[in-house]
């Protein structure tokens, strides 16, 4: 493997990056917003699920032991 020709492709290799990134559609701000904060609900009620089922698992264990 020439390492020597991988810096030479690196130039066009860049250009290629660009070149895709114009292809995009991007989110609006408003879009991303709305969508991170439904991750972030989502995520604190998935936690506190699981929270509450090892609360009632280790009360369960407490009561068998």
């Amino acid at each position: 493997m020439d390492s020597n020709r991988n810096w030479q492709n690196l130039p066009n290799f860049f250009k290629e990056v660009k070149s895709e990134l114009t292809k995009v559609t991007w989110l609006s701000r408003q879009q991303t917003l709305r969508l991170t904060a439904i991750v972030l609900a989502v995520s604190v009620v998935v936690a506190i699920f699981i929270s509450l089922l090892d609360y009632v698992f280790t009360k369960m264990m407490g009561l068998l032991i």
